[in-house]
């Protein structure tokens, strides 16, 4: 049977309802399903937490015995695997759904089309890819940590107008505009880590946290970890960072050890530096599928320059900050051919602010 419109259509619905999970499935991808019999949603839901049912068994229950003969419409192909819960596939063909159509298949290699050949091996007809781009662009932290072992890396900056992030006496309140502020904390929410360096924490005052009731995000019982790169432990203890309660990781060169809800890791040393590619291991290890960066130039830079960054959100304010200010990469080129090749992939206004979202070019 080939796909149609009306599979389209469903397929749309799936995907909007994956969406409301974007704050809150992590460390699993965002997930939703829709159960048409001809043609009325005789059932529908989305993957909200981690441990919690997923998209497919919910919708299942919402259907009950309507769930017969009923067609499929799924974001993410159905997981045949045992983890936290027990395997949608199975579900499925328990429930005697006649057709699947899917977004895209399970990226996770313990699934990787299994799920698809047990549905069609119970006599379930199994249409897709349906609308793969929209199903990749929802969990592209998931998709990298599968394929890599490593998060995604999305660094965001605010800038002025001759970007730059900063004045000259490191005050950087505030470049841009409340909007944008708030606009930030939506990326953060969505995020699993967020990451900074101990001099922006303390010049900031900064706790990097997430404050769902102010913005109305709905993040369940879950903030983002908060990721420190202090090689020294320079940073005080007293310190505003580590007031707030949720969870810190201490990426360091000294110590090991774990206080409430502060763990200090030892992590290689490259080049006087903590190495950022043992960073990026250790958090694919504690499944962390988004990476937020929101550090100065040189840390920021840093990323950049070993070619670590996938994603920029770079958010301009209408000022000139001027020539002394702190640029927005620590980025020491010296020849056009160096020069990083970016792809805008969106440019939006937010408030007074634009939001620049670009993709590194990487062979």
């Amino acid at each position: 049977m080939s796909l149609t419109p009306i599979d389209s259509q469903f397929m749309a619905r799936a995907l909007r309802l994956a969406e409301q999970g974007l704050y809150s499935t992590s460390p699993n991808p965002r997930v939703g399903c829709v159960l048409v019999k001809e043609g009325r949603v005789v059932g529908e839901d989305w993957h909200r937490a981690a441990g919690q049912p997923h998209a497919e068994v919910l919708a299942l229950q919402q259907a009950g015995d309507a769930a017969r003969d009923a067609t499929c419409y799924l974001s993410l192909e159905p997981c045949s695997h045992t983890g936290r819960t027990g395997p949608c596939s199975e579900a499925l063909i328990q429930a005697g759904v006649s057709r699947l159509v899917y977004a895209m298949e399970d990226p996770n290699p313990e699934v990787a089309g299994t799920g698809l050949e047990q549905l069609e091996k119970a006599g379930i007809q199994v249409d897709g890819p349906l609308m793969q781009s929209d199903a990749r662009a929802l969990n592209p932290g998931f998709i990298r940590r599968m394929a890599t072992g490593r998060p995604l890396v999305r660094v965001k900056m605010a800038i002025s107008l001759d970007g730059r992030t900063a004045m000259p006496d490191g005050n950087s309140y505030w470049v841009t505009g409340p909007k944008a502020r708030e606009d930030v904390q939506r990326l953060r929410a969505r995020s699993c880590a967020v990451l900074s360096g101990w001099r922006s924490v303390e010049m900031d005052k900064a706790q990097m946290t997430v404050r769902p009731d102010e913005f109305g995000l709905d993040l369940g019982s879950r903030q983002p970890l908060r990721v420190l790169l202090d090689a020294q432990c320079r940073l005080p203890q007293d310190a505003r960072f580590f007031r707030a309660e949720s969870p810190v990781l201490v990426a360091n060169l000294q110590r090991d050890d774990e206080q409430g809800h502060i763990r200090h890791v030892r992590l290689p040393e490259k080049q006087g530096h903590i190495d950022l590619h043992a960073v990026l291991d250790l958090l694919g290890q504690m499944e962390i599928n988004e990476l937020l960066v929101e550090s100065g130039p040189e840390l920021s830079g840093a990323f950049m320059r070993a070619g670590l960054v996938d994603e920029l959100v770079i958010y301009m304010a209408p000022k000139l900050m001027g020539s002394n200010s702190a640029p927005l990469f620590g980025l020491p080129l010296q020849k056009m051919a160096e020069a990083l090749p970016l792809h805008f992939t969106e440019v939006r206004q937010i408030g007074g602010d634009l939001r620049i979202t670009a993709l590194l070019e990487k062979e």
